[in-house]
């Protein structure tokens, strides 16, 4: 296609309109991905807080990543910029972060969403079991939930992540000191991070014996 005599491309707003539609309709397929996974949880809450002696999920945050974020991790990455391409390589477009009280609820509530027939694990990291260099400890896990439009069933990923409430409030301030200098903490901060990481899982360890003393 020739380019025009001022030198800029120039796109129609029909075509504007059609690709805003296809990514619309692209975000929504995770949005309706997120609602089935929440769904299954606060299933799991409600019946924990009604038929056993404790709750073991504390709060549940969920998002779906904007546009503009899925964009810049496009760029960040070198993915074909195409929603085939995206769908495949970029997993976490959707995404529900469960703080439970104990760790071993953490695994207890992955096991209870992963055994039902209609969620499909593709992958898990067990930063639990194997926390990283700096101390962060999760279960994160991406998973596979049908979602059924008027066009068909549309398999959706979504990323779970599973933590204790040390180390979600480890994870908090790690982000907040990260983001402060911009991802260049001082070593000294690095340290201390990594010190607290390793009181807040001594922190675990011990309200999770006090736990099972109370509860059996």
């Amino acid at each position: 296609m020739p380019t025009p005599a001022d030198g800029m491309i120039h796109v129609s707003a029909e075509h504007l309109s059609r690709i805003g539609g296809q990514l619309q309709r692209f975000l929504l397929e995770y949005e309706f991905g997120l609602r089935e996974v929440e769904t299954k949880i606060a299933i799991l809450r409600d019946e924990f807080q009604h038929m056993h002696d404790y709750n073991p999920i504390e709060h549940v945050l969920s998002r779906v990543k904007t546009a503009d974020s899925i964009r810049a991790k496009v760029e960040r990455r070198g993915i074909e910029r195409d929603l085939g391409s995206i769908r495949e390589h970029i997993t976490d477009i959707a995404g529900v972060r469960v703080t439970c009280s104990f760790v071993a609820d953490a695994y207890r509530i992955f096991d209870l969403l992963t055994q039902q027939p209609d969620v499909t694990v593709r992958r898990v990291s067990d930063y639990i079991a194997e926390p990283k260099p700096n101390g962060y400890k999760s279960l994160h896990a991406i998973v596979e939930v049908p979602v059924f439009l008027s066009s068909g069933p549309v398999d959706v990923p979504v990323e779970i992540q599973l933590r204790s409430i040390a180390m979600d409030f480890w994870a908090s301030l790690e982000h907040k000191i990260h983001y402060k200098y911009d991802g260049n903490v001082p070593d000294r901060l690095v340290g201390e991070l990594t010190d607290a990481a390793t009181t807040a899982a001594e922190l675990d360890e011990k309200m999770q014996r006090l736990h099972e003393e109370l509860h059996g």
